[in-house]
């Protein structure tokens, strides 16, 4: 069962409770019917939320407004499921998540698979993280970790802002201390604070060479963050959402379309 998740058809979920995590992002924790039932999620795939809340309409309602999120609640998480959105200025869905109430319902559905994943069906994947692309990412470094089956390295380049806007640290620095063989992450801040001992500026080609696997067939690097650094790493996706061309510094430096995935 999926604690009520179908994905051929919109569901009402209860917002049970929001809690801030930075700034302007907020943690939602949906409920379930059931308190003992789990969404399940497959590894690795995303929900997608809608609104009434695009264009008025001649009707007079307003057109549905669609995204995707990937919930941060690990898999296996009973009776809720908690999604990490930031409000951005211009973001339609975002402002409407801003807005909000403890109570309030949101239809969902899902989940969509973005990539069928597999225990060791890598020997090492590099993840290249911007802001809320973590959520992807810590999902599948969580399936990976928690299998002891699984002996895939996992390492993450994760950029943001400033030391506050980084948002799931305390999660990624346990994941990190407690499989010191398996995990390592590398924080990368625009805007770094005087005492910063982590990366500076933007994620260049060098930070990419020496964090990440390097390019072979046994490796796979996953790109997921804001459409400029998306741009920069690896190219955006194609506006169909399918993979688009591989560009960027991953390209420059020798990786293949079937060695990067980009969320």
């Amino acid at each position: 069962m999926h604690g009520g998740m179908d994905k051929n058809n919109w569901v009402s979920f209860k917002l049970g409770e929001r809690q801030q995590v930075t700034g302007n992002t907020h943690l939602y924790r949906f409920k379930l019917d059931d308190a003992g039932e789990s969404i399940n999620l497959p590894i690795a795939s995303c929900l997608l939320v809608r609104a009434r809340i695009g264009e008025a309409q001649e009707d007079g309602t307003k057109k549905f407004v669609i995204r995707p999120y990937t919930p941060t609640s690990a898999a296996t998480a009973k009776g809720h499921f908690d999604l990490v959105v930031k409000v951005y200025e211009k973001g339609v869905m975002s402002k409407h998540f801003g807005d909000l109430k403890e109570g309030d319902e949101l239809e969902i559905k899902g989940p969509i698979v973005k990539l069928p994943y597999a225990a060791n069906m890598k020997k090492h994947i590099g993840m290249v993280a911007g802001g809320t692309g973590i959520t992807p990412m810590l999902q599948v470094a969580e399936a990976i970790l928690r299998n002891p089956e699984d002996k895939t390295k996992v390492s993450l380049i994760f950029g943001n802002v400033t030391e506050q806007d980084i948002i799931l640290k305390k999660e990624l620095d346990e994941y990190a201390k407690q499989y010191p063989d398996r995990f390592d992450v590398y924080y990368v801040l625009d805007k770094p604070g005087f005492f910063w001992k982590g990366g500076k500026g933007y994620i260049t080609a060098d930070m990419l060479k020496q964090k990440m696997p390097p390019p072979s067939n046994d490796n796979m690097v996953f790109v997921c963050g804001p459409p400029p650094m998306m741009n920069v790493i690896s190219g955006n996706k194609a506006p169909d959402k399918s993979q688009g061309e591989l560009k960027g510094l991953l390209k420059g430096l020798g990786y293949t379309p079937d060695q990067v995935f980009k969320f």
